[in-house]
């Protein structure tokens, strides 16, 4: 099947007339409805927007390619639109998109289809291609460069070079239509130039194809990992292996070329032993974020869930889940069981059974999750969980070292017997001699602390964590003060988090008010995405104002961290308190004291942000 097959005059726009990325959505779907080529244009269009959730489909180079598989889709087919004047489709290299191809499957494309669009995919690499395509001056003359650009793709089908290093690859992307073959034509492309031997492996929508084979992962020098979604590692133990975002094999495949070449490059073990690349990581500070943001993020749906529910019982009244009490009513009563004592009972095991994982593989998971189950029900609670999980994960991998030399004939055992019992047993005991006494004592020390807190502690410690969630706006420190909020929700102390949250609300706040006041200090983008922002600070999503942070962090980091920290002092000093780990605007009814006190806190924080903003940064014709 040809790509001309799928592509007709019919879903051809030459001169896309839309001003951004929704309009040019719509228009593209249009064309494709009107080509009754849609069962349900709503459906297709949500399958669209879902898919630019994950990463957008601009892909840079001037390009964008929409694409979704969907039960909506009558007949697989593409729509080409074309701007001269560029639209902003947030592309990876940030640069204005000007050709565009939408990509419509059916849920049961076939293979022939699924490829059709692979080969259209790899075609936009080429520069001159899409030179051609800009040029042309009717849908006849797109139609003819893709059918003679095709041809010229089959003529010259993969040959590398003859070099003495091979390389092997994998490349997937969650939709598995585009951004896959893109990133293997990429590597293919820059391999060739370099005179490199390479195969890639596509795990596409249409399933795996061009698969490696144990001979050719035997023989390879090296295995590059371009993928998004779970790929199965343990067939490259022993090997190097250098994984990466399936974007940056597509806008880096000479980078990734270079270090899977290079003579440190890092090998794989597989699941079942220590890797080097995680043994020389766990020497990095940043091993330790990365463990614990492994932990974190897999708990975060039983904290925002669990607490949500909870927060939503306490409409009944703050007692109304107790039998007996005035206020008492059942469904108060299944809220809470629900949100507190399942969702939250599991948030700390979760938490601990993840960071183990993060550090030794799966064997880790186990005595990752007993051990933090121990501390949840013991009095060491969040912190230690946090202990536990890190302990768990380095006595495996301890377990790992001294089990290393067993007989072969013996190696089954170690993951269903030796790594479980004997990882459970000392995680445990060390939980229950060691840790729980001191971390027990600490947590009611801190508990103390913050019951007795005069006004003035509190209003320092409101600023010191509201200013830590605009110091780095999602990064580690930012991401510090979240937990610690959430430990201190998990310990029943809810002033900390309400802190937390106004901090991390206004510094797209801040910068949407500032765009709006100082408007001769910001570009038409920069104005544009201040809108956007107003909806990102409601909805407590700090990295709205990265790329303002970014462009001008001299500036613009300290005004945010001002306001942040005025605001996380305000609420402390209102006696806020937040019983919801996240939802912005949208939970502050559930706040215990004035709501509209906590509101007024986060409005006069973004205030004192703009305002700075307005004084420090300087006009655009300076």
């Amino acid at each position: 099947m040809k790509i001309t097959d799928l592509l007709g005059k019919d879903t051809i726009n030459l001169e896309l007339s839309a001003d951004s990325k929704d309009q040019a959505i719509d228009h593209l779907i249009d064309s494709l409805e009107q080509a009754n080529k849609l069962s349900d244009k709503q459906a297709f269009k949500a399958a669209i927007i879902e898919r630019e959730q994950h990463t957008s489909t601009g892909i840079g180079d001037g390009i964008a390619i929409p694409h979704a598989k969907s039960s909506a889709v009558k007949q697989p087919a593409i729509a080409f639109g074309r701007s001269r004047s560029g639209i902003d489709y947030q592309a990876l290299d940030g640069q204005p998109s000007h050709l565009f191809f939408m990509i419509a499957a059916s849920e049961g494309a076939n293979n022939e289809h699924l490829d059709t669009l692979a080969r259209l995919s790899s075609m936009l690499m080429d520069e001159q291609f899409r030179a051609t395509l800009l040029q042309a001056t009717s849908a006849d003359q797109i139609l003819q460069a893709i059918d003679e650009k095709e041809v010229e793709k089959q003529d010259n089908a993969a040959t590398n070079g003859n070099s003495d290093k091979q390389l092997l690859a994998v490349t997937a992307c969650p939709t598995g239509i585009a951004h896959t073959f893109m990133a293997a034509d990429a590597l293919k492309a820059k391999a060739k130039e370099l005179g490199i031997d390479i195969k890639v492996e596509t795990r596409g929508s249409g399933g795996a194809k061009n698969v490696l084979t144990d001979e050719e992962i035997a023989a390879a020098d090296a295995i590059i990992i371009a993928a998004d979604t779970k790929v199965d590692m343990d067939r490259f133990a022993g090997k190097v292996v250098i994984e990466a975002g399936v974007t940056d094999g597509i806008r880096r495949p000479d980078a990734l070329i270079s270090q899977a070449l290079a003579d440190d490059a890092p090998r794989y073990q597989g699941s079942s032993q220590t890797s080097e690349r995680t043994s020389k990581a766990g020497k990095s500070g940043n091993a330790f974020y990365r463990h614990l943001m492994n932990g974190v993020s897999h708990m975060l749906p039983f904290v925002v869930g669990g607490g949500i529910l909870i927060a939503l019982g306490f409409l009944f009244g703050i007692e109304a889940h107790v039998p007996g009490d005035a206020d008492y009513n059942r469904f108060a009563e299944a809220l809470n069981t629900i949100g507190g004592g399942n969702a939250f009972g599991l948030m700390i095991p979760v938490l601990a059974g993840f960071i183990a994982m993060s550090i030794a593989d799966r064997p880790g998971l186990a005595p990752g999750m007993v051990g933090g189950f121990m501390a949840a029900q013991g009095d060491s609670g969040f912190l230690g969980g946090l202990i536990a999980g890190f302990l768990a994960g380095y006595i495996v991998v301890a377990l790992r070292g001294v089990f290393a030399n067993m007989p072969k004939s013996l190696e089954g055992i170690k993951t269903i017997l030796i790594y479980p019992v004997l990882g459970i047993f000392i995680t445990g005991m060390l939980m229950f001699f060691v840790i729980e006494i001191p971390v027990s004592w600490f947590n009611n020390a801190l508990g103390d602390w913050l019951q007795g807190m005069g006004t003035t502690n509190a209003i320092l410690l409101g600023i010191i964590l509201g200013g830590m969630m605009a110091i780095d706006m999602g990064g580690p420190i930012n991401k510090a003060a979240y937990t610690f909020g959430i430990a201190m929700i998990a310990e029943g102390f809810l002033t900390p988090h309400a802190a937390i949250m106004a901090g991390g609300m206004v510094p797209p706040l801040g910068i949407a008010l500032a765009t709006f006041l100082f408007k001769n200090k910001f570009t038409g983008e920069e104005r544009d995405a201040g809108k956007t922002n107003i909806i990102m600070g409601f909805s407590f999503i700090t990295e709205g104002a990265i790329p303002f942070a970014a462009a001008d962090p001299v500036r613009v980091i300290p005004s945010l961290v001002a306001g942040s920290a005025v605001a996380g002092a305000l609420s402390m000093l209102f006696n806020i308190g937040l019983p919801a780990p996240h939802g912005g605007i949208f939970v502050i009814g559930l706040v215990e004291g004035s709501g509209f006190m906590y509101l007024l806190a986060i409005i006069i924080g973004a205030i004192v942000s703009a305002l700075l903003l307005g004084a420090l940064k300087k006009p655009l014709e300076q």
